[in-house]
């Protein structure tokens, strides 16, 4: 029910707008004004979410999810984003089932389903897919995840997380810990943080350090951050835990990915040493790297950010759109 008093934020067609029609394939895509216009927006459908359930923003319009690797988030928040906007989706989560099968080529599965849809979200297990498919296409592009290269909406949706358990972005300390050689995540949120001064603490074992071009860069755009191996050099003053899993399947090597794992967990006694305001974030999905004795603990933060995810893509379809 609507409460009363409440006002619904409006929305209508922005001829101007830089995004519409636009692939969204990379965070260096983004400046801070479009940055802020996102959780804007997205603060707007969560308003819509809770007062009235879905709006008619998107009727009509149809949204292609194509994913060549498994999600359970990504995948499931867009669905629900466009049927909260009044949309359509054609789901295609299992392209073993697909014409892919055959031997089909990313830009030949593109370009037929760009025939049935408005907008498409991809994710692939090749780092630059994004990019490749966005070549051949006319319609707007989304990248869900790409390899080990970005994810562009998590990034925007974690930002986005931080400002609703923090109430800012400006200038707080954020971790990023465990796999930050091959976490997407990481690599889009860390070339982002500049635009808040946002101080990063980068904790993992050497094997998965950030990537140099990530740290170039980072360099480049003068981001702040310190380099660790241990997560109690850095435990105390944090505004933001943000953890990561380490990712079995980009390992070649087994054994490497035995040598690793397990190396930061946080327990409840991980989360005494922090302050009674950190919030704690994981992209998920999470193996072994927080113990569920840590969810009920106020600064789990981690299922209020997977909410956070759908208000966030709601945002970038309507403003892909052209009706933000």
């Amino acid at each position: 029910m609507r409460s009363e008093g409440t006002v619904l934020p409006r929305f209508g067609a922005s001829p101007d707008d830089k995004f519409r029609g636009k692939h969204i394939l990379s965070v260096k895509q983004f400046d801070r004004s479009d940055i802020d216009r996102v959780l804007r927006v997205a603060h707007e459908m969560r308003t819509v979410v809770d007062v009235v359930g879905s709006i008619d923003l998107l009727k009509g319009c149809v949204l292609a999810n194509l994913f060549y690797e498994p999600s359970t988030r990504t995948s499931s928040s867009f669905i629900a984003a466009m049927q909260r906007l009044g949309g359509d989706v054609v789901a295609i989560n299992e392209v073993r089932y697909s014409s892919v099968a055959k031997g089909e080529t990313l830009e030949d599965t593109v370009r037929t389903l760009e025939a049935y849809a408005d907008v498409m979200v991809l994710r692939h297990h090749e780092e630059g897919a994004a990019a490749r498919a966005a070549s051949v296409m006319r319609k707007p592009l989304i990248n869900a995840g790409d390899g080990a290269g970005e994810h562009p909406t998590q990034a925007l949706l974690d930002l986005f997380t931080m400002r609703e358990e923090v109430g800012r972005l400006e200038g707080i300390e954020i971790a990023l810990v465990g796999d930050l050689k091959y976490g997407r995540t990481v690599h889009s949120l860390a070339r982002l943080a500049h635009y808040y001064d946002i101080t990063l603490r980068l904790v993992s074992p050497p094997s998965l350090a950030m990537p140099a071009s990530v740290l170039a860069d980072m360099d480049a755009l003068g981001t702040k951050y310190t380099v660790h191996e241990s997560l109690d050099d850095v435990l105390g003053s944090l505004d933001i835990l943000y953890m990561t899993r380490v990712q079995k399947e980009r390992f070649a090597n087994i054994a490497d990915y035995e040598a690793v794992k397990g190396s930061y967990v946080i327990t409840p006694k991980t989360m005494s040493g922090m302050r009674a305001n950190t919030a704690l974030l994981h992209p998920f999905p999470r193996v072994d790297e927080i113990d569920t004795a840590v969810d009920n603990d106020p600064r789990a933060a981690y299922f209020r950010e997977i909410a956070c995810g759908m208000v966030v893509r709601m945002a970038l379809l309507a403003m892909v759109l052209g009706r933000a």
